[in-house]
């Protein structure tokens, strides 16, 4: 089969498609014939070496964690699936056109795979963002709406009565509110801008930019405990939260279930690529100002 991989870290060129071996089911793991895979900023820091302990690979590495598709095996001990059932998740080595799947969640039948094969990890994050944030009422501040998880995080809030306001470039501000979310413009004065949208406070706010927000999404909360990052790491020195998929406290497959509740619930997809554009979907999701996913179809 094709899939992507890497020899060695560096710029998105360093992706090339070769052709491998199917892989196998381990247990607790399932195959699917892939639909469509998404691309993540997670991606592009594993394929760039920025995350990596030492400088070179000991091995090719396949890249994509997202994606949605048809089983066609399934590994033991795995009885809630079963080949022919077409599902979505998060795995390893997704840009292929076959990839384990570690987590997933079957699709309902009038939802497009290709669609969904970049809701994995952005549902993940979304759901154990709020979880870990704890507000059950009032109002959240996201800051860096517009892409995979801040869209999917806009839904899955509403969905519980939260109301939700959100940061994005002006040109963005439309497909915010589309999704129910009150958009505003980051950079600065936003503390201003914030504090006029929403009169009425800020419960609690979850950076998904990295944009060196963190001070002032404390003073719209009051408190450093009620402000999670997934993407500026200093924010500890200032007393908020951290949240990464390694320190993970909930499970994947509830964040699944609970976006199946979501009536509609879809991610917009701004670009779709073939396996050949690999690097230029990299180049694309390191530019920042994706709207909704990226995909990939094998």
């Amino acid at each position: 089969m094709r899939a992507v991989q890497f020899s060695a870290y560096g710029a998105p060129e360093v992706l090339e498609v070769v052709t491998v071996e199917a892989p196998r089911p381990g247990p607790g793991e399932i195959v699917i014939e892939v639909a469509s895979a998404g691309i993540n900023q997670l991606d592009t820091k594993i394929r760039s070496g920025s995350m990596a302990q030492s400088a070179e690979l000991p091995t090719p590495l396949g890249t994509g964690v997202d994606a949605a598709g048809t089983v066609v095996e399934v590994g033991p001990g795995v009885d809630d699936v079963a080949p022919g059932e077409v599902v979505f998740g998060t795995g390893v080595g997704t840009l292929a056109e076959r990839a384990i799947l570690t987590q997933w969640a079957a699709l309902p039948e009038r939802t497009d795979p290709v669609e969904a094969g970049g809701w994995g990890v952005a549902v993940e994050t979304s759901h154990r963002l709020l979880t870990e944030l704890g507000v059950e009422r009032g109002t959240i501040l996201l800051s860096g709406a517009s892409g995979g998880v801040g869209s999917a995080l806009v839904q899955l809030a509403r969905h519980r009565g939260l109301r939700v306001v959100g940061t994005a470039s002006e040109k963005n501000h439309a497909y915010l509110e589309h999704l129910g979310a009150t958009a505003i413009t980051y950079g600065s004065g936003l503390v201003d801008r914030v504090r006029a949208a929403a009169p009425e406070g800020i419960a609690g706010a979850l950076d998904l930019s990295g944009a060196g927000v963190i001070a002032d999404l404390i003073a719209l909360t009051g408190d450093p405990s009620t402000v999670i990052s997934i993407s500026d790491f200093t924010a500890p020195r200032l007393g908020a939260k951290i949240s990464t998929g390694a320190t993970r406290t909930t499970n994947p497959r509830d964040g699944f279930a609970e976006a199946l509740t979501v009536p509609g619930f879809a991610l917009s997809i701004e670009r779709r690529f073939s396996l050949d554009n690999a690097a230029e979907a990299h180049h694309a999701a390191e530019s920042g100002h994706t709207v909704g996913k990226l995909i990939v179809i094998p």
